[in-house]
């Protein structure tokens, strides 16, 4: 078997969508499981920082890099279990592809995972984010995930009960580091016609009614054309979709602190009782349009002229950058409305400034 391939010195910019990151002191291409539990071991006892990275898209990498040993998880392997009763019990090594996954689902009549379609990254971060859109979410299919305890030092597979997902959550961000996911096995309904549609605009989309049916391919369409317009698909000749997705979380608020928001504001109420809000809404009302900050000195970075949550890298942009920008419209928002933005992505060597630098693209705004 060959040994992991390393690389030093390889900057970080080149494996995130964000196109944003400095130097990895050493870079291993995991293209094997035994590689990948290889690395980390080593990492590990020798006591080395270790940053384990899968599609890059969902992280924010500082400009100084990563002063430790940076693992790719670039595992490939789809095992399919399949019968017209059970449906379909699909294991998936973590270093997959999403995107290709959930298309051979649309293909293969697997039901459950097509409005997730156009989602950057790998398999193995998708349980970790909860990864969610147009109203599904991965935890609605996972059965299983299977993962290295980098603590105890021992294989565990953790049944989706025991995965403590929630809203962009669940037990392995909320306990960062400690489970490198291995593979993850999903459980589809078998059938050619999707889930509820239960997302709204989605449904529009369609042509059909909130909760309906429709054809799992149609519903793949119609998902990849709804993230285009909001450049929520990466085209690597559009500046405007280099980004790592949706930058903030939509704010989830107490009855009493959604009643303080204007009439016209989104209100989802949960159903532990709590409040949803958007905070696309929250951050266009509080003075940050679509394109925000690329009329600012050089323009470097922006907030994507599709969409208000995607903090987009124009081209020769430094992370530094970025994180000026998202503090100002955090600050611009918590002064507006008393309520504060949670960054989705991962911040690795780098944090949000606690108050609104003044200069975001490198000037001073009025």
């Amino acid at each position: 078997m060959p040994d992991p391939v390393p690389a030093t010195g390889e900057r970080l910019a080149g494996l995130t969508t964000l196109r944003l990151g400095g130097p990895a002191r050493e870079l291993v291409h995991a293209r094997t499981e035994p590689e990948l539990l290889d690395a980390v071991r080593r990492a590990d006892g020798a006591g080395t920082p270790l940053l384990v990275l899968g599609g890059g898209s969902n992280v924010v990498v500082a400009d100084e890099g990563f002063v430790g040993t940076v693992v790719r998880v670039e595992t490939r392997g789809v095992r399919v279990e399949s019968d017209p009763c059970g449906g379909a019990m699909v294991t998936v090594a973590a270093g997959e592809p999403w995107d290709p996954l959930v298309a051979r689902a649309c293909e293969e009549g697997w039901i459950g995972v097509e409005a997730l379609s156009g989602i950057p990254g790998s398999v193995g971060a998708t349980p970790i984010q909860n990864v969610g859109a147009y109203g599904q979410e991965v935890a609605d299919t996972v059965a299983t995930v299977r993962c290295w305890d980098r603590v105890d030092r021992v294989q565990r597979t953790f049944a989706a009960a025991d995965c403590g997902f929630g809203y962009r959550s669940s037990r392995f961000k909320r306990d960062p580091g400690r489970h490198l996911v291995l593979s993850v096995a999903f459980q589809l309904r078998l059938g050619t016609l999707s889930a509820p549609v239960r997302y709204a605009e989605l449904a529009r989309a369609l042509g059909v009614e909130t909760g309906a049916r429709a054809p799992l391919g149609e519903v793949r369409a119609a998902v990849l054309a709804l993230r285009a317009r909001k450049g929520m698909v990466l085209d690597r000749d559009d500046p405007d979709t280099w980004s790592a997705g949706s930058f903030f979380t939509n704010p989830v608020l107490s009855p009493e602190d959604a009643a303080r928001l204007p009439e016209d504001a989104p209100r989802w109420v949960q159903p532990d009782g709590s409040v949803k809000t958007s905070a696309a809404w929250l951050i266009e009302h509080a003075g940050f349009g679509r394109g925000y900050g690329a009329d600012l000195g050089r323009g470097q970075v922006a907030l994507s002229g599709k969409h208000t949550l995607a903090l987009t890298n124009r081209g020769g942009a430094a992370t530094a950058d970025l994180l000026a920008l998202a503090a100002r419209v955090r600050h611009g928002v918590q002064e507006r409305y008393g309520v504060r933005l949670d960054n989705e992505p991962v911040l690795v060597g780098c944090s949000l400034p606690e108050h609104a630098p003044a200069s975001a693209s490198g000037v001073t705004t009025s």
